[in-house]
């Protein structure tokens, strides 16, 4: 039975991975890079689907789970754990070798955001896709504001707090341009999700389905990017 953590978890989730999904499945099996994969969330998923996997990720212990929920989901044969991070990736991964990148909540992270999509790039084969998630800015400050921290929220409204960088919609798509991708999808990513309470999705019935009914729904639309949590990019070199 899932639990009430995993269903939230779920919703946050859903809209990256079905598009994700789609891009994969409209082609044969694929090499698929997730860097940041941690314990494999998506990695073993997309693992399930058939395509090979290297999850890049600078922390053992994450790896080491990777491993045990690789070997419990019988796709350990398709999962290959590498310890580094994106500004060493060139050494980890060989140029022009993978097919599909995963990059998610990771280039918030990095001191020079261009100089990883630069690092990206440099792996990617001609034609190959980008699965980008990063914080969206506008939503970081309604958030702290309806926390009550008014300060931090004027703070990112300024600008970025210290390690934690976050995009606009447009600031992405230029970030990526500039970097040499082509933008072929934006999507809106926890509009709503972390904004119902808990105990609703607990309690209610049927209101995690609704709940995630209605993410798709707005998922695409435009006018709804600048209240999401996270912005999802889909983008090819």
């Amino acid at each position: 039975m899932e639990r009430p953590l995993e269903r939230r978890a779920s919703v946050r989730t859903a809209v990256v991975w079905e598009a994700c999904a789609a891009r994969l499945a409209a082609t044969g099996p694929q090499n698929v890079l997730d860097v940041g994969g941690g314990t494999g969330g998506f990695a073993v998923r997309v693992a399930e689907s058939g395509h090979q996997v290297t999850v890049v990720d600078p922390s053992p212990d994450a790896l080491a789970a990777l491993g045990r929920r690789a070997a419990e989901r019988g796709v350990a044969d398709r999962v290959v754990a590498q310890q580094g991070d994106l500004a060493g990736l060139a050494e980890l991964v060989p140029a022009g070798s993978v097919d599909f990148v995963l990059c998610h909540d990771v280039l918030g992270l990095v001191d020079d955001p261009a100089a990883a999509l630069g690092a990206i790039s440099g792996v990617l084969r001609p034609g190959g896709v980008l699965s980008l998630v990063v914080n969206q800015r506008h939503a970081a400050v309604v958030a702290r504001a309806m926390a009550g921290h008014f300060v931090q929220a004027r703070e990112v409204l300024d600008g970025d707090l210290p390690g934690e960088r976050r995009f606009t919609a447009d600031e992405a798509v230029a970030l990526l341009d500039a970097s040499g991708f082509t933008v072929a999808e934006t999507q809106g990513v926890r509009v709503f999700a972390d904004l119902v309470p808990s105990t609703l999705l607990d309690l209610e019935p049927g209101a995690v389905a609704g709940l995630l009914d209605l993410e798709r729904a707005v998922a695409s639309r435009p006018e709804y990017r600048t209240i999401a949590a996270q912005l999802h990019l889909l983008a090819t070199t």
